[in-house]
């Protein structure tokens, strides 16, 4: 199949050379064409240049895209789409005063999430999230990474990969997996917690490398979860099957998990609403890139990152949804690119950077994701009629996809027979 797109009002995200990372004053950089067209064969972008130079161009399929901007799909390097069922109690439980901390206390949280997913069955729990990724896509993401986390058991966890390897198999969209080995400790081990980092050790991590389906291990280094020891004996076990980190660090708390993260080459340290000069310092010169999650900040009223210290220390910056039921049930991205400009104060050049090539660099993909450039994967979002892409973050509320390209497949966003699967 081959597709031309014509008369685009702004191509965005476009490099001659690839590009897999914009790091500090870079990132207010935004390569963009006017009066573009963009040629895609199969899955693949194959050229792209000014409209005077389309001539002789012939595609199966030509859209006409006068006054849309075409960009590469949104890269969401931060969810945990596999869940059951929702936490919308937990929800009113906040509104009436009670805090993240109180509700976990009181066998919430996750605790909440591990039990309803113990019992749900691996058809269900599929359903349940191959149609939560799919209304995603419709809203211009077209890459995702899916952590598991909400097992607490091996059978559990093994459950949830088993998911996520069916949704790689099965959706058109990119899908990285991450084992999330300790996300909490359950009510089983709570008086037991080295007890339960032993069995993540010798038990789970060995029995979620057999299945080789994930190439990347988390923890939520956290009071009241996972202290830095801990961090550190379950990293370094991951390390032995090959395991890079992506680490839940300072949501909360700093307590030393980036610097951790960074010794054990860390792919990206995620969350990090509260930070400190060490952290900055300890990014510095490393290959571990910052992602911020400001719909967890939105959801659960807790500080923002602060995105201007870390691009003004010459740091990438990426930002993904963390989309979960329990402190950011939203997988829009186009809200968090929004909220990145209101909350964390980028600009849209930032803000769509951190969301497309650095969002692709979070789960180690941007050599063929993330940019416009000949010869990477043909993901890509085509606007409503817009005036400029700074109207993406500023109409916060709306949503400005129009249809989406996914895996070289054009497809229609309103349709509801519209299949997003292989």
């Amino acid at each position: 199949m081959s597709i031309l797109i014509t008369n685009i009002k702004q191509l965005l995200q476009v490099y001659d050379t690839n590009v897999t990372i914009v790091k500090g004053k870079a990132m207010k950089e935004l390569p963009a064409l006017e009066n573009a067209y963009l040629y895609i064969e199969h899955d693949t972008i194959i050229e792209y240049g000014e409209m005077k130079d389309c001539e002789g161009i012939e595609a199966e399929t030509i859209i006409d895209a006068t006054g849309k901007i075409v960009l590469p799909s949104w890269c969401d390097s931060h969810t945990h789409i596999v869940y059951a069922g929702d936490r919308t109690s937990e929800f009113v439980d906040r509104i009436n005063g009670l805090t993240y901390a109180e509700i976990a206390n009181k066998g919430g949280g996750i605790l909440n999430s591990a039990k309803l997913l113990q019992k749900t069955t691996e058809e269900d729990l599929y359903e349940q999230s191959i149609n939560r990724l799919e209304e995603l896509i419709k809203m211009g993401t077209g890459a995702f990474e899916i952590k598991t986390g909400y097992g607490l058991t091996v059978e559990a966890e093994l459950k949830m990969l088993r998911v996520i390897k069916r949704i790689k198999q099965e959706s058109l969209a990119k899908i990285i997996p991450t084992l999330l080995a300790a996300h909490a400790i359950p009510e089983t081990y709570r008086n037991k917690k080295q007890n339960y980092i032993e069995h993540i050790i010798k038990d789970l991590i060995p029995k979620a490398a057999a299945l080789n389906i994930t190439q990347f291990i988390d923890v939520f280094c956290e009071e009241g979860y996972f202290d830095i020891n801990d961090t550190e004996a379950i990293l370094k076990a991951g390390k032995q099957y090959n395991l890079r980190p992506k680490t839940h660090v300072n949501q909360f708390n700093v307590l030393g998990g980036v610097a951790l993260s960074v010794k054990y080459n860390a792919l990206s340290v995620d969350h990090l609403e509260e930070l400190n000069k060490a952290d900055i310092e300890a990014l510095k010169g490393s290959s571990t890139i910052p992602v911020a999650l400001p719909g967890c900040s939105y959801f659960l009223s807790i500080p923002y990152t602060p995105a201007r210290q870390l691009i003004d220390a010459g740091l990438p910056l990426a930002i993904a949804t963390d989309y979960n039921p329990g402190s950011a049930p939203s997988g829009n991205m186009n809200f968090v690119v929004s909220a990145a400009c209101v909350k964390l104060k980028m600009t849209p050049e930032e803000a769509i950077n951190a969301a497309t090539i650095n969002g692709a660099y979070a789960m180690g993909i941007s050599n063929m994701y993330g940019s416009i450039t000949r010869g990477k994967k043909a993901n890509l979002i085509i606007t409503k009629p817009l005036n400029h892409y700074s109207e993406i973050p500023y109409a916060f509320a709306h949503n400005p996809v129009e249809q989406v390209i996914i895996n070289g497949q054009l497809k229609d966003i309103k349709n509801p027979e519209e299949n997003f699967r292989i």
